[in-house]
């Protein structure tokens, strides 16, 4: 459509008056300047020769055979040079035309050229900045092992054990262990507060933990049949996932805490996100069905009934991502049998892009500060690809693991990716930049009451 503008306006150049800001340009100074034609100067002009050369010289032409004689033709000649009279110009002008206006001016086209060019090109680094170990990680692709929370504390299960990774001076600790019977440790979520901890276990049970104080809070139960593999926070309400296809929203304030039931799924939910708001919610599952709940529709009494039903994807569907910069765009990732990246409106429920990245799309995140989106995949390549959206260019391919890139998540400050992969390996990229540090503003002084005044009389 905006080719089509631009198409437009440029046919019909010739007939359409200047814009307004080309107007300010071009404004005139004085009544000699910016003129639309030029006028010859008849004071420069030699009327005498003007004369001659319009009618004498015209009849010469005419009538060569008359006075054709050779000491006529020189004595000719040597007049034509005495009187200056060789030359061929019979408009004369003294005065230069006025130089033309441009329409934006120099100082201003280069400062703009400047300020356009002065951001350079991000450099990404295509090897991790770190790589540690992570044995006994399990190679589940229904799972989520691996949150970042706010407090820029990384947490990872590796089998039946959470660690904690201080991300601000590299320690590691152990924050829980569970028995044979109750584990393997099946997801972890970081609360908002960064402090407690929601740990899914794959007995159905799921353990709130607080981080500061190495303490288990309690302990919910009931709400599942199996394993619960996914999970995600929406303030107080904890959301979680489960192999039964049951989505449960728990208020962990009270101690009936299953407050609303969500069902649609007929498989494994492995993939479960609320939207920035809080008032949608997307979940992803093992019956290739992608759904999108509305916080309004919600019911106490009854299972809720989903706002749409996206029946796209050809195989589970587990990476989901919120878009930071609008509020209703969700990207969904599917699995082997699909390796497609979808974007969706969720008000209306439409499919806005679909691309095909040719291997299993394990997770997906979106960077805070720039237009892109990265993705973690499995076999062939199990790389991380970053895409520039809305246009979906590479903006480049990380490799490293040797096994399916299972997990990813973000540092608080949205540079630094941690991934975790089947090779038992968690890496961690600069993939996303530096943040630009806001300059703080300056202190303006409050000037007191009569602060000009000595003193008061």
């Amino acid at each position: 459509m905006e080719t089509g503008m631009i198409n437009s306006s440029a046919s019909s150049n010739k007939t359409q008056s200047r814009c307004p800001l080309q107007e300010q340009f071009l404004q005139r100074r004085n009544s000699r300047e910016n003129l639309d034609r030029f006028i010859p100067n008849r004071s420069a002009m030699d009327f005498d020769y003007a004369h001659y050369m319009l009618t004498e010289g015209k009849k010469g032409k005419e009538n060569p055979a008359v006075g054709s004689s050779p000491s006529r033709e020189a004595y000719r000649k040597q007049l034509a040079e005495t009187f200056n009279m060789n030359r061929t110009r019979i408009l004369a002008f003294k005065n230069k035309p006025p130089t033309p206006v441009e329409a934006i001016p120099n100082e201003l086209s280069s400062a703009a050229h400047q300020v356009k060019s002065a951001k350079p090109r991000r450099h990404i680094p295509q090897t991790s900045e770190r790589t540690l170990d992570a044995p006994d990680l399990m190679d589940d692709y229904y799972l989520n092992l691996l949150d970042w929370g706010s407090s820029n504390v990384l947490s990872i299960a590796l089998g039946s054990t959470v660690y904690l990774w201080d991300a601000s001076d590299g320690n590691t600790s152990e924050l829980l262990t569970v028995d044979e019977e109750t584990g393997p440790v099946t997801s972890v979520k970081w609360a908002p507060d960064g402090k407690h901890i929601a740990v899914g276990l794959n007995n159905s049970d799921v353990q709130l933990w607080d981080s500061t104080a190495n303490r288990l809070l309690r302990t919910l139960k009931g709400g599942h049949a199996s394993r619960v593999g996914a999970l995600d926070w929406n303030n107080h309400i904890l959301t979680t996932g489960g192999m039964d296809g049951q989505i449960i929203n728990n208020d962990v304030r009270v101690r009936q805490h299953i407050v609303e039931t969500f069902r649609g799924h007929q498989q494994e939910v492995c993939g479960l996100k609320w939207s920035a708001s809080g008032q949608q919610l997307a979940s992803g599952g093992n019956d290739n069905l992608l759904h999108i709940w509305d916080r309004s529709m919600a019911s106490a009494n009854a299972p809720t009934q989903w706002l749409h039903r996206l029946e796209d994807h050809t195989a589970a569907v587990k990476a989901l991502a919120w878009c930071p910069f609008q509020g209703n765009l969700l990207a969904s990732g599917g699995g082997g049998g699909d390796r497609c990246i979808k974007f969706w409106n969720t008000h209306t429920g439409a499919c806005l892009n679909s691309v095909d990245t040719g291997s299993q799309v394990c997770a997906l995140l979106w960077n805070k500060n720039e237009r892109e989106l990265l993705s973690s995949h499995g076999f062939t390549q199990n790389q991380l690809t970053l895409w520039k959206y809305p246009s979906m260019v590479k903006m480049a391919e990380l490799t490293g693991h040797t096994s399916r890139v299972l997990f990813m998540a973000q540092s608080p400050d949205g540079c630094t990716v941690a991934s975790a992969a089947g090779d038992e390996t968690l890496r961690f990229w600069n993939v996303f930049g530096t943040p630009e540090v806001a300059k703080p503003a300056p202190k303006t002084s409050v000037a007191e009451p009569f602060a000009h005044l000595n003193r008061i009389r």
